[in-house]
């Protein structure tokens, strides 16, 4: 096992979550890549995604079928300016993970975390565990307890 699955394994089973790593070697890195992996439909895919909103960064967890509204996001956060999307180094530095493979939990500083109300109808949702070959499965309960997240509509209209 990956030392960073096996990182989210370990802060999955402190935080009362029992993850189960399924690896792809055809890769998960995409909403798209990891739902035709699994075999389950793309809005089942939780994206982990990292803005700054005022200087402090955040955690989007949006539905894989979802574009996530910049200005929603800041104002979920408390600001009155949009959300800007984190670089792969504030990304890694912020988490320890690399974009494609960052878990909804198990973040390397402690993150507020946003979650789309659009995962809430699944019974279960897949989430990057580590490395943008393996996920997990959750459901959204799970997830919203285990991250301590704001359930709120971060999505564009479509």
């Amino acid at each position: 096992m990956h030392a960073n699955t096996r990182r989210v394994v370990e802060a999955g089973g402190a935080l009362g979550v029992t993850v189960e790593p399924r690896e792809f070697p055809e890769g998960t890195r995409t909403a798209a890549d990891a739902a035709a992996a699994i075999g389950c439909a793309l809005g089942q895919i939780v994206k982990s995604l990292l803005f700054t909103v005022d200087g402090e960064t955040v955690v989007a967890l949006v539905s894989g079928e979802n574009q996530l509204d910049v200005v929603k996001l800041g104002a979920a956060a408390g600001s009155t300016t949009k959300a800007a999307r984190a670089d792969a180094d504030a990304v890694r530095a912020a988490t320890g993970f690399p974009i494609g493979g960052v878990p909804p939990f198990g973040h390397a500083t402690d993150l507020r975390v946003f979650v789309d109300t659009d995962l809430l109808q699944y019974d279960v949702v897949w989430a990057a565990a580590g490395t943008p070959h393996t996920v997990f499965a959750v459901t959204p309960d799970a997830l919203v307890a285990a991250t301590h997240g704001t359930v709120t509509d971060v999505a564009s209209a479509r």
